[in-house]
């Protein structure tokens, strides 16, 4: 019998509080095409998305050239905050206990569903020391954007894992409604980018303290 259970985690807005850098590249990225970028809340609110998709929706009115560039230059400017050393993107209070609880449980396995990039992931694994913990790492260069399903089904794929054994963690409504179509269950995060009564998951948690509690809850078989 299979008892593996797989927790899938998105990463900006839920692992890592990166809206100072994502900010930052947004306004480098906006000026090199001599636009303003969109206010705080616009940005925020494509978090998650890949960024063709991300563009697209903040820039409805610009061509598919000007937002190949913007994509470009984002990436670009993200990239090179990084190589500056600029701490712009520390963990959440308590992600790293959270994750290593987990990590101890045999039955436990981990994974990452993102709209960054395989590069993107790859420093903020780096830099934070996560290299190696996650399973499987779905990042946006191979999939569709949220909310499709395709990283987490991906995911359940590569691990061997049943749907009904796995969970999403997430900060954004994208999380939720890709988490619902790949038939896993949700955990939503209240400290995210998104507001938290827009996600309507399974449970909500306040803080990284109450997550394996919360995994354990959601996960229950339903013969206890």
């Amino acid at each position: 019998m299979n008892d593996l259970r797989l927790v899938i985690f998105d990463v900006d807005g839920t692992l890592v509080d990166s809206q100072a850098e994502i900010m930052a590249s947004m306004t480098m990225a906006f000026a090199a095409e001599g636009l303003d970028r969109p206010d705080r809340a616009a940005v925020l609110s494509i978090v998650g998305l890949s960024l063709a998709e991300a563009f697209a929706r903040l820039c409805p009115n610009a061509d598919q050239g000007r937002r190949d560039r913007l994509v470009e230059a984002y990436k670009d400017s993200f990239a090179g905050l990084r190589m500056d050393n600029k701490e712009l993107g520390p963990l959440f209070p308590g992600a790293r206990d959270a994750l290593q609880v987990l990590q101890e449980q045999d039955q436990t396995l981990l994974a990452v569903a993102t709209g960054k990039s395989r590069r993107g992931l790859d420093k903020v694994l780096e830099r934070h020391g996560l290299t190696g913990v996650f399973h499987s790492e779905q990042v946006a260069d191979h999939h569709p954007s949220k909310p499709n399903p395709s990283m987490i089904l991906t995911a359940l794929n590569e691990t061997g894992v049943n749907p009904g054994a796995a969970v999403m963690l997430g900060d954004t409504t994208y999380d939720m409604d890709m988490a619902r179509a790949a038939g896993v269950r949700t955990i939503g995060v209240s400290w995210g980018y998104h507001p938290a009564a827009d996600l309507r998951p399974d449970l909500l948690i306040h803080t990284f303290a109450d997550l394996p509690g919360a995994v354990d809850q959601v996960l229950r078989p339903s013969h206890e």
